[in-house]
């Protein structure tokens, strides 16, 4: 149900700041424009207490999950926080299996075709393609022919102007930070502007898929 959730959205937002002030509200405001994943990293002070919050002030509205989860600890400390799903930026196989024995999807990261497919294997529900940005889509399109089950998410430099041509690569579905959350449009206030790319991106990825 959560894996099948993200794949019909197509897009997770990564949500990453120096300064947790509102960054729920910037969720929302994500939410708003029709991006019903986001995430929230490790990276990001108070990131336990925002996945909470999240949680509560979207209920079912969207999935919240953590990110850059490097231990088994993080995972046990965020699943305690109710997160929904769990990402790695590279392979850890302790994190997949205690995300596994909680019954939450996990998406470990991977770049070579081997990790990929060892994160498989090992039951990855997903797999991150960290960092995209150093292959582009023709990376991800080579390592998607040979291991066509595999469901990779390219993660790092997806932006609005090339997820559709990661979508028509073969990714299950794009996960964008920056290019999305705006630090800028947060310390602001403007949230409308994170609305706006929010629907900008998933409407970029709808036309990538061949939907109307």
């Amino acid at each position: 149900m959560t894996v099948q959730r993200i794949l019909d959205c197509g897009v997770i937002a990564i949500i990453r700041a120096s300064n947790p002030a509102g960054l729920v509200e910037a969720a929302e405001a994500i939410v708003a424009g029709g991006v019903t994943v986001v995430e929230f990293t490790l990276t990001t002070p108070e990131a336990a207490r925002l996945i909470g919050e999240a949680r509560e002030r979207l209920g079912e509205r969207a999935l919240v999950g953590a990110g850059t989860v490097l231990s088994v600890e993080q995972a046990r400390a965020v699943l305690e926080a109710r997160a929904q799903f769990i990402v790695t930026p590279a392979l850890h196989r302790g994190v997949v299996e205690t995300a596994q024995s909680a019954g939450v999807p996990v998406m470990p990261g991977a770049f070579t075709p081997t990790e990929a497919l060892t994160a498989w294997e090992w039951g990855a529900d997903l797999v991150k393609l960290f960092p995209a940005s150093a292959g582009g889509p023709a990376y991800l399109k080579a390592v998607h022919a040979p291991l066509p089950h595999v469901r990779l998410v390219p993660t790092g430099g997806v932006s609005v102007d090339n997820a559709g041509e990661y979508i028509r690569a073969g990714a299950a579905a794009v996960a964008v930070g920056g290019q999305l959350v705006d630090a800028t449009a947060i310390a602001a206030g403007e949230f409308g502007r994170l609305t706006e790319a929010a629907r900008e991106l998933v409407e970029t990825v709808r036309e990538a898929r061949g939907k109307s």
